[in-house]
């Protein structure tokens, strides 16, 4: 379907552009671009990548790890691929782009499948490129410093999808509830009665620093989260730092991962209660060390203080700036 059409539909259900009890548009263009330009740079990277894998260069950037992206991208786990897995990524962020520009301001209720199938794109998308960079030094024993870049960029973009998925499902169930059929719904959108002023989003042409905040209503970085996705990053290098062997290296490369991936996407307002995940993983932090092999003293201690301080930064739930309707009571 071509945008102009998706245009000329939604010009057909007139309605609200904010979903009902919310404050803002999810699926307004101030929200999607920064997955448009997300996408695009991960595009850029993975494209590089490709082109090493597929003998059109001869060498690739690496500013940290010595040859360590070139040992990545020739790897064992990299050949497990039939085709380039740096050029699949391209290709999954040239359909990302794609699918994050298709559709005008109100695809959460005109759109419900686009809505539905980018958030397929994205999530297990990003889920791959962070079993990618765990195995990196698991079974790889190197890092590779463009594809960690790949794996942050499609984390980021996750807490930037959920809230239109919420508020496409919302507006589906509402609809069911109303008597519309499901499947017509959820392929040919639909439209609400009630009308609403539309004044949380920002019209083009509006001062930069309102279009900015704009790009970032519904995920918020707060204090104790931002320093969760920290002591995730320290203790996946933390068996290079205290000499961490075996198993104990695997499960802190491991969990390390899973702690700033959760850190991260529950930035997302309304998937904050997620943060509860990160209470069971602190828990292993502080037992891993001491149940598996390969820790030294001092990694056992470090373990130990990570794990609790990790704990306690997962309990608050910290300021949650809008409303999203029947969503804001599991908002925990």
């Amino acid at each position: 379907m071509m945008p102009g059409m998706a245009h000329h539909m939604e010009m057909m259900k007139p309605g609200p552009e904010i979903p009902p009890g919310w404050t803002y548009n999810p699926s307004s263009w101030h929200q999607r671009a920064p997955m448009i330009i997300a996408a695009f740079l991960g595009w850029m990277i993975s494209r590089y990548l490709a082109a090493f894998q597929l003998g059109y260069i001869d060498t690739v950037y690496e500013p940290f790890f010595g040859n360590g992206t070139q040992k990545v991208l020739t790897s064992e786990v990299s050949k497990m691929w039939p085709i380039s897995d740096a050029g699949l990524g391209a290709a999954a962020y040239t359909f990302e782009m794609l699918m994050a520009w298709m559709g005008g301001k109100t695809r959460w209720r005109t759109m419900p499948w686009m809505v539905t199938f980018f958030f397929i794109l994205v999530v297990p998308l990003g889920a791959t490129s962070i079993v990618l960079v765990i195995l990196q030094p698991v079974a790889v024993g190197h890092w590779c410093t463009l594809c960690l870049a790949t794996a942050l960029i499609m984390l980021v973009m996750i807490p930037f999808t959920v809230d239109e998925v919420v508020a496409m499902g919302q507006f589906l169930r509402r609809s069911v509830r109303e008597g519309k059929p499901f499947w017509r719904t959820f392929w040919v959108g639909g439209t609400l009665d009630e009308e609403r002023k539309d004044e949380r989003t920002p019209a083009y042409g509006a001062p930069s620093s309102q279009a900015l905040s704009a790009a970032a209503w519904g995920v918020t970085a707060p204090w104790n989260l931002l320093i969760s996705a920290g002591l995730g990053i320290w203790l996946m290098f933390s068996p290079a730092i205290f000499g961490i062997t075996g198993r104990a290296a695997d499960s802190d490369h491991l969990v390390g991962a899973l702690i700033t991936t959760v850190a991260v996407i529950v930035m997302a307002e309304v998937i904050r209660a997620g943060r509860f995940l990160n209470v069971l993983l602190g828990a292993w932090i502080i037992a891993s060390p001491w149940l598996l092999t390969g820790a030294t003293t001092g990694a056992k201690w470090n373990n130990v203080a990570t794990g609790l301080l990790l704990i306690a930064l997962s309990i608050p739930r910290s300021k949650v700036r809008e409303r999203y309707a029947a969503w804001d009571r599991l908002i925990v």
